[in-house]
């Protein structure tokens, strides 16, 4: 993937910490340390303000120096100043690399230079403790990093690198493939298509040539808190023996911490749009003991049909935190066949722009209680989360605002599944001609056909918050091509939701097995009574 020299870049910034001007370092033993700490998150006593010192850390380990920025306003303070000052008086401080002076003998490594220069690192690491506004990552340096961080998130601190396998459908069955298979083919391909649309999340890589402080000190916290979690097990291999075991303890009383069987397939189901490097994308900001052997497929529009009767009888029943995908291609603007105008003509008319030219969308919802239907107001809670995974990686956290999952049936006015929508009002209340959408909303048809995704930056308010990075109003509608539901659980909750199935099936059974009038009239009033049918003002008419 060509991520070496990058990460090799990246590690000898972090070795020299605090003393960035010395970078690059050779990686000995203390600079490995150094290196370890860090990316183990083991920092907590060193940097004062933790996670955003260790983002400002991380951009400037990344980041490149802007020469001829720095040059321009050089030779324009050197005009401007009486001062007899050469440019090279006025460079800001940079790395040890970059001064101007006696070679100590002692530093002196030959080696050590010419691999830095093999790898092309010289230029790269002019950055030292320059302004950081005129440092900026080229895009491609970071798409190869958010590659290999794609390739390592599912690792387990004590897993062994040379053993680390992951799942695969193959004809139907499960299969498992070494993690070389998706660094080659169609499985690279989709790497790279997941690394552009996280990497779209940072900077436009057609208006712009670099990513910015600002920009990756944005993004990272609010869509990408866990992106470089990674690291964190896979330089913990540098600190502990592949033959020690965990799982012992001193004190035989102590629970033993449960550990998940390495050997089972990371995603054992099959999913159309949810694939491993989905899955890793979705661990970037979402905690990886909820994704990785944890995910089960409980509704595929595809298999089960798409209907909201088949989506409650496959998903209701889960008593834990689902994860909802949709995917889908954007219509035209104005539609152009029927059913796109009958859709359309439900929904305000259109006054945003799309948000990309790309045609294809994946949008999706964390859900954090349990599907139901609602009839009145809104259910979950401020841990929801809706997110956009293509072709734009993009996270909105939820509001205080109560209007958070709809699952509306007719006889509501516009019956479907909302997110960040106000609660759709009855036919009976009065006519509603439109749905009303909600400030940052996804909506999905009743008939899970077309989907709307709102971004009204302007009007700002609503159950989830606006984008930190597209400051500006838009709106997808799109052609439903594919909708999934997946479950966050094991064993335990599977088992659940099975006996929960087997307990519907028993009071429906003996629904159909109840046999009034034939009986103790007695016992039939009483069952009648209980029903409400009869007692108080109600007759209930005749028992004969």
């Amino acid at each position: 993937m060509g991520v070496s020299s990058v990460l090799f870049q990246m590690l000898s910034y972090l070795g020299s910490f605090p003393f960035g001007q010395e970078a690059p370092v050779i990686l000995g033993h203390e600079q490995m340390i150094m290196v370890i700490v860090i990316l183990t998150e083991r920092y907590k006593r060193v940097l004062k303000k933790g996670h955003r010192d260790r983002t400002k850390l991380f951009f400037r380990s990344l980041a490149v120096y802007d020469r001829k920025q720095s040059t321009d306003e050089r030779t324009i303070e050197a005009c401007s100043s009486q001062a007899p000052e050469t440019p090279l008086q006025r460079h800001p401080a940079a790395f040890a690399v970059d001064q101007v002076g006696e070679d100590d003998e002692e530093d002196d490594d030959d080696l050590a230079l010419a691999a830095l220069e093999a790898l092309d690192a010289i230029e790269v690491f002019k950055l030292g403790d320059a302004p950081i506004s005129q440092a900026s990552i080229p895009p491609d340096n970071l798409k190869k990093l958010i590659m290999l961080l794609l390739l390592i998130a599912p690792l387990d601190n004590q897993q062994s690198l040379a053993h680390l396998k992951l799942s695969r459908q193959s004809e139907g069955s499960e299969v498992t493939a070494p993690e070389s298979d998706r660094i080659s083919g169609e499985q690279l391909d989709g790497l790279r298509k997941t690394a552009d649309n996280i990497l779209a999340a940072f900077v436009n890589v057609e208006k712009t040539p670099g990513i910015k402080f600002h920009q990756f000190s944005t993004v990272i916290p609010v869509s990408l808190p866990f992106l470089f979690a990674g690291f964190s097990n896979l330089f913990e291999h540098f600190l502990f023996s592949k033959h020690l075991n965990f799982t012992k303890h001193k004190d035989q009383t102590a629970p033993k911490p449960v550990l998940v069987d390495p050997q089972q397939p990371l995603l054992p189901d099959a999913g159309n749009i949810l694939d491993l490097n989905v899955l890793s994308q979705l661990s970037f900001f979402l905690p990886g003991s909820l994704l990785f052997r944890r995910l089960r497929l409980l509704y595929s529009g595809g298999d089960a049909g798409f209907s909201m009767g088949s989506f409650e009888t496959r998903v209701f029943n889960w008593r834990a935190p689902t994860i909802l995908l949709v995917s889908g291609n954007r219509i035209s603007a104005p539609p152009s066949g029927g059913q796109e105008r009958a859709f359309s003509d439900t929904l305000p008319p259109k006054k945003f722009p799309d948000s990309s030219k790309c045609s294809h969308v994946v949008f999706g919802a964390y859900i954090t209680q349990p599907w139901r239907q609602t009839h009145k107001e809104c259910f979950g809670d401020s841990e929801c989360i809706l997110f956009q995974l293509e072709p734009v990686h993009e996270v909105f956290h939820a509001t205080s605002n109560a209007e958070y999952i709809s699952f509306t049936k007719s006889p509501s006015a516009h019956p479907g599944i909302s997110f960040g929508c106000p609660h759709p009002k009855p036919k009976t209340v009065s006519h509603v001609p439109h749905a009303s959408l909600g400030a940052v909303s996804l909506m999905l048809d009743s008939s899970f056909e077309f989907g709307v995704f709102t971004h009204a930056f302007t009007s700002g308010g609503g159950a989830f918050h606006t984008s930190e990075t597209r400051r500006s109003d838009f709106q997808d509608r799109f052609e439903i091509e594919d909708l999934e539901v997946w479950g966050c659980g094991g064993d335990a909750e599977a088992e659940q939701q099975r006996q929960r199935f087997e307990w519907e099936e028993r009071e429906a059974e003996a629904r159909r097995r109840i046999n009034i009038g034939k009986g103790d009239i007695e016992a039939d009033r009483a069952l009648l009574e209980m029903a409400g049918v009869i007692g108080g003002n109600r007759s209930g008419g005749s028992m004969n």
